[in-house]
């Protein structure tokens, strides 16, 4: 889902519903029927996950237990039925608590059981401070809050955030003024605790410091990423800005338009995925206010350009330039009305529930004018991409000729509109992809080329295009968001990388993805367990 969402009229409604274990919510869990001697979670194998139940007997090595009855699944939700018997299963839909019937005795091995945690312990905030850390005390207290709509828990240095997948109204101003100026022992878990801690760290500390947001495709990565990045707008805002101009804050923040829109993608198990990394720097001076933001970008995946799977799409832009946001778009990139005319942008989905093109064309247009994109700038951008599209419809132009099945271009409607659009020589560039020259020794020659080699020459411009304006936007917002006048003293970095996916079909730049991933976690491990335990030795 797009993350750029105007704010609605009125005043910020009260966040406290989803951030606060309520009384109520204290009461029935404590009514949870609980005896430290024989509570104890098992593994239930058909579903992965974990099952809460009673020791009945032991028998050497092996122990007797009374589980729940799976089949006893009452109606309602299980958010409003946290009392009586309870069941823990992994996935969370799988989850549903029953009217204390007991299913017959069941025989494990003593080594399959894990304790069970005091009722005092769920909907824990910090799960560090949990009696025992096993996996199904971690699975259950962290689904007991996720059903309670507390996507948020701290465990230790980290914060874990889970997916609702619904807009939660605890990003609003009023939430950010609950934060601001404090420790993060002092409020519930949030990201906003997180930026919080290292805006203290660097002010407290004077040392630079950065967030690692990580997790698989679709776990919110980029909407905790957007999140962090305007809370320190908000909290390093200078307040010095001419009327009727955007501030740096509100620069920073339309960032995320613009490169959701060029950079994002609807995949298997994403709507919204986006489908390059990048790391962003934002800087302050010495009294803590910003001075200005930077980013880098790591793998944007390209091979998307020309091939979909069924179920994916291809880059937002494509289909926002498509909308008629913007009135003359089309046809200054000599763009039918159909989606379907451009094979390369129609093999999978075209459109997503979730996603109004039109919507996050208007929006990335504002941000363009705000960023400082001059109309031509702006425009060129909108013709490359479309470039693109008319790019994909040239590889299927190329016709064999000859015995030796020379690649030719009979009809040249297309190759027109790439030349025209591109500011080139139609005949020249047919000619380079039909029959490139070679330096052979100190001499240039003609190689000739089937339709399968030009289409492929085609089809490696087009992505090389798409790449070159998706860094132009880029290192243009760099130079709006850096401003040389400004003293730099201190950063605050966060890095948010593309999502960890295993397909069964996996293009080259998703196998860099998930080695990238692997690494970082690797990474994270080295410096946070090792190296933080030879400090002791």
């Amino acid at each position: 889902m797009p993350g750029h969402i105007k704010k609605t009229d009125g005043p910020d409604p009260d966040p406290s519903p989803w951030l606060i274990v309520s009384d109520e919510l204290k009461v029935k869990l404590k009514s949870k029927p609980y005896d430290p001697k024989k509570s104890c979670w098992v593994p239930d194998k058909a579903t992965g996950g974990y099952w809460e139940a009673l020791i009945d007997s032991t028998d050497g090595e092996k122990v007797s237990v009374k589980i729940l009855d799976a089949d006893s699944k009452p109606t309602g939700d299980v958010s409003t039925k946290l009392g009586c018997k309870m069941v823990a299963k992994w996935p969370i839909h799988q989850i549903w608590n029953t009217n204390c019937f007991w299913l017959q005795v069941k025989v494990f091995k003593k080594d399959q059981l894990q304790q069970v945690n005091p009722p005092k312990f769920d909907c824990s905030d910090d799960m560090a401070g949990l009696t025992y850390l096993g996996d199904a005390c971690v699975l259950w207290n962290s689904v007991v809050r996720y059903k309670n709509l507390l996507i948020y828990t701290y465990s230790g240095l980290f914060c874990i955030a889970i997916n609702p997948y619904v807009r939660f109204p605890i990003y609003t101003q009023r939430t950010m003024e609950i934060y601001i100026g404090m420790r993060r022992t002092e409020c519930p878990p949030h990201i906003f605790g997180v930026a919080e801690g290292s805006y203290q760290g660097m002010m407290n500390n004077g040392k630079n410091q950065s967030i690692l947001i990580t997790g698989e495709s679709g776990a919110g990565k980029t909407e905790n990423t957007k999140k962090v990045i305007a809370y320190f707008a908000s909290i390093g805002a200078t307040g010095k800005k001419k009327e009727g101009e955007p501030g740096l804050e509100d620069k920073i923040v339309q960032t995320n338009p613009v490169l959701e829109a060029w950079g994002n993608a609807k995949t298997v198990r994403n709507d919204n995925s986006s489908r390059f990394g990048k790391f962003i720097r934002i800087w302050f001076n010495a009294g803590g206010k910003l001075s200005g933001a930077d980013m880098v970008v790591y793998l944007l995946e390209k091979s998307r350009l020309t091939f979909q799977a069924e179920l994916e799409r291809c880059y937002h832009s494509f289909y926002n330039i498509m909308s008629d946001q913007v009135p003359d778009c089309k046809e200054k990139c000599l763009l039918s009305d159909d989606i379907y005319d451009y094979w390369w942008v129609s093999q999978g989905k075209t459109t997503v529930p979730s996603i109004d093109d039109k919507e996050d064309m208007m929006y990335a247009d504002e941000a363009y004018d705000i960023l400082g994109f001059t109309k031509e700038e702006k425009y060129n951008i909108y013709k490359l991409t479309a470039v693109v599209m008319h790019m994909g419809n040239l590889t299927k132009d190329f016709v064999p000729v000859g015995k030796e099945e020379q690649a030719e271009v009979k009809d040249e409607t297309n190759a027109e509109k790439v030349a025209t659009i591109c500011g080139i020589d139609k005949e020249w560039m047919i000619t380079y992809f039909c029959k490139p020259k070679l330096k052979v020794g100190t001499e240039w020659v003609s190689k000739g080329q089937t339709c399968t080699m030009a289409a492929s020459s085609v089809s490696g411009i087009g992505r090389k295009i798409y790449e070159n304006v998706f860094r132009f936007i880029m290192e243009k917002c760099n130079q709006t968001l850096f401003d040389p006048t400004m003293k730099k003293v201190q950063y605050i970095g966060c890095l948010d990388i593309a999502g960890f996916e295993i397909f069964d079909y996996n293009g080259f730049e998703q196998l860099c993805i998930n080695f990238c991933n692997e690494k970082l976690q690797q990474f994270f491990n080295q410096h946070m367990f090792v190296l933080e335990q030879e400090e002791y030795v």
